[in-house]
């Protein structure tokens, strides 16, 4: 007589719960394994890679790592599906009426198949990586995570923004951290027709260049010359009541150029203050109609 553990196992339901369980259990045990793999891979590619080709890799690795788990878990799904008594009876007539139920998926899921197909074509083209600092409409901020649905960033006030990729690969988005992520930035300040150009030029170049942020470089120029790159300033409009000089100075990277103008904006005020020179506040002649017909009868 068969003992009471073997005739339970011969109950068909009961044998197949059995094995769903352990294909339950290989699936979650592949997918720390896999978990584990892609860790010390990123790890190794961390070490042996400039900044740039490293958020190209970490993004790559991170949608790889998502499609291979989803694998691993489909078929695991579809493997405890095909234990189930029957099942394969109704697969069949399932596959008669696929034509339509894949439509009506199709409808239904649109969105979400287009963010998948967008998640993959950021991780291939890497319009953006992890890590880089990105504008999108507007909005400054570091790519925080991507992911096979959506791109989180993480804005300068520490705001999370999360947009579809379906949406952000639409989108213009404007790249700081793209092969160079040395910037141009400017500051204007209006000065008054009696200052001296000469004297507030030297205050805002002297003032920039002291700045720890700061960056002094050289490149090659068109005639294949190197130019030193370093603060500059030049006269950009005659306002109506002001002289207007604009400040060009370079950073690292645009957060610390964001500092750097902050900064230069209340040192420029107090060293124009000290050395004389005027930032004017707007001002207006009015002449009354009734004077000008006073000054004609005389």
């Amino acid at each position: 007589m068969a003992s009471p553990l073997i005739q339970l196992f011969e109950n068909p339901w009961i044998r197949s719960l059995f094995h769903a369980f352990l294909i339950i259990f290989f699936a979650l045990l592949v997918n720390l394994s896999l978990k584990i793999y892609f860790r010390k891979m990123s790890r190794f590619f961390m070490r042996n890679q400039t900044s740039q080709n490293r958020r190209v890799t970490e993004t790559r690795l991170k949608i790889v790592r998502i499609m291979t788990s989803g694998l691993v878990y489909l078929i695991a799904l579809i493997m405890i599906l095909l234990l189930i008594p029957g099942f394969k009876t109704f697969s069949i007539s399932l596959l008669a009426g696929a034509g339509i139920f894949a439509i009506i998926i199709g409808f239904a899921a649109q969105k979400t198949i287009a963010n998948l197909i967008s998640g993959i074509s950021i991780a291939i083209y890497a319009p953006f990586r992890i890590g880089d600092k990105i504008n999108v409409s507007g909005e400054n901020g570091e790519v925080e995570d991507i992911n096979l649905r959506q791109t989180v960033i993480r804005t300068w006030d520490n705001k999370r923004i999360i947009i579809p990729n379906s949406i952000i690969a639409e989108k213009e988005v404007v790249n700081y951290s793209l092969n160079d992520e040395k910037m141009l930035f400017t500051l204007e300040a209006g000065i008054s027709y009696d200052s001296s150009i000469d004297k507030a030029r030297e205050i805002m170049i002297r003032l920039a260049k002291a700045h720890p942020e700061n960056l002094i470089f050289r490149e090659k120029g068109e005639d294949n010359l190197m130019i030193k790159k370093e603060p500059y300033v030049r006269v950009v409009s005659f306002g109506d009541f002001s002289i207007n000089l604009r400040l060009y100075f370079w950073v690292k990277e645009n957060p610390k150029g964001f500092k750097m103008r902050h900064e230069l904006l209340e040192q420029i005020k107090k060293e124009f203050d000290k050395n004389g020179v005027e930032i004017p506040f707007p001002y207006r002649t009015i002449v009354y109609k009734k004077d000008l017909e006073r000054k004609r009868k005389k």
